[in-house]
C-alpha cells in the first residue's frame, strides 16, 4: 500500500479542511483520508481477546491452569513473607487489567511506534504472548498518579491547567475516522505565571521516566529521544485544533518526570505539521489493511532486532518463520 499525496498546510492549519481528512472533509478530493464512504463498505470484527488467569490457588497466578496442586504448592516453597504478598496484590492487578475492556480504536499516544504491524495487532485486540506483570502493572498506574501530582506541582505554581471540558467534565480529546482514530490529552494550558512568556492556549502531556530515559529527553530533546511522545504531541495539536483554537499555533509543553530523582524537565515543543501528518497516512495505511484483512509487514527480518525483542507480540509474529 503506497502513502496518499495529499498534504497538510504547514503555515495555518485550516483544521476545519485539512486535518479532518479522516472524516473525509474534503468532497471531491479523490485522495482524502479514508473517506466515509470506503468507512461505510465494512464494519470492523474485533477480535475478542480470551483471558484466563487459570488461578487455582492465591499464591500462584503465573501458573498454568493444568499443573496440579500438589506441584503448585511446591513452588511456593521458598518465598519470603513479601514474595507471597507480592503474589496477592500481582493476582489482584492481574484480575482487575484483565476485567479493563481493551480500546476499540488506533491511539494517537501509540501511532509513534515504528512498528505497524504491531499497531494493528493492538488495534485488532490480538493476545499478546504474555500477560502483564503485576510489576508492569504497577509501573503504568504510578505514572497516572505521577500526571496528578505535577499537574498539582504546576498549578501551585501559578499556572492554570485544564483536564476537562467545562461544562460537559468530560476529558479534552478527539475523534476521527469514525471513532477508529483517538486521542485523549493531559491537559490544556491556559495560564502560566506572571513573568513567563508562554502563548495560550497550550497542550500540556506529562511523562514520567526512569533515570537513563530521563536524561537522554534532557540531553537530546524529544523529537530525538522519544519520537513515540513527538507524534502524539503533533497529532494532538492537529486534531484538537478545531475544539481549541490555537493548539497548533502555539507550543506545546511536554513536563516528564524523573521516577528516580524526581527532577522535573520541561520543553516547549513547536507544531510538527509534516510529522502529524505522517502519522495521520499511518493510521490510513493501517485501518484500510485490516479493512482487507492484509496482515501488514514485520519492521525488520531479523525476529532478534532491538523493537522485535521488545515487542509484546514477538512469538506471534514470527511463529512458524524461526
Amino acid at each position: 500500500m503506497t502513502s496518499l499525496p495529499h498534504k497538510i498546510i504547514q503555515e495555518q492549519i485550516a483544521m476545519g479542511v485539512t486535518l479532518m481528512m479522516l472524516e473525509g472533509a474534503l468532497e471531491g478530493d479523490s485522495t482524502n483520508l479514508l473517506k466515509k464512504s470506503l468507512l461505510q463498505q465494512s464494519t470492523k470484527e474485533p477480535i475478542s481477546m480470551p483471558f484466563t488467569l487459570g488461578l487455582t490457588s492465591g499464591l500462584t497466578n503465573d501458573l498454568p491452569p493444568d499443573v496440579s496442586p500438589s506441584v503448585q504448592s511446591g513452588l511456593t516453597v521458598g518465598l519470603t513473607d513479601s514474595d507471597l504478598l507480592n503474589r496477592f496484590i500481582d493476582r489482584a492487578l492481574q484480575q482487575d487489567q484483565a476485567q479493563t475492556p481493551e480500546r476499540s480504536y488506533l491511539g494517537a499516544s501509540r501511532l509513534g511506534i515504528s512498528c505497524s504491524r504491531s499497531l494493528q495487532y493492538e488495534y485488532t485486540h490480538m493476545p499478546r504472548d504474555t500477560v502483564y506483570s503485576g510489576k508492569t502493572l504497577r509501573i503504568f498506574e504510578m505514572g497516572h498518579v505521577l500526571e496528578k501530582m505535577t499537574h498539582a506541582w504546576l498549578e501551585k505554581a501559578g499556572f492554570e491547567i485544564e483536564t476537562h471540558q467545562p461544562g460537559t467534565g468530560e476529558v479534552y480529546g478527539f475523534s476521527a475516522a469514525e471513532g477508529q482514530l483517538q486521542g485523549h490529552v493531559d491537559g490544556i494550558l491556559r495560564k502560566v505565571p506572571e513573568g513567563l512568556e508562554a502563548c495560550v492556549p497550550a497542550l500540556w502531556e506529562c511523562k514520567s521516566l526512569n533515570a537513563k530515559s530521563w536524561k537522554q529527553l534532557v540531553e537530546k530533546g524529544v523529537k530525538v529521544a522519544k519520537p513515540v511522545y513527538a507524534v502524539q504531541i503533533a497529532l494532538y495539536q492537529a486534531y484538537m485544533e478545531e475544539s481549541v483554537s490555537g493548539l497548533s499555533k502555539n507550543p506545546a509543553l511536554l513536563t516528564a518526570v524523573n521516577k528516580d530523582t524526581a527532577e522535573l524537565y520541561h520543553e516547549w515543543v513547536p507544531f510538527d505539521a509534516a510529522l502529524a501528518q505522517a502519522a495521520s497516512d499511518k493510521a490510513v495505511h493501517i485501518l484500510r489493511a485490516t479493512r482487507a484483512k492484509e496482515t501488514l509487514p514485520r519492521i525488520s527480518h531479523d525476529p532478534d532486532y532491538f523493537e522485535c525483542r521488545f515487542c509484546d507480540w514477538q512469538a506471534t509474529c514470527w511463529k512458524g518463520v524461526v
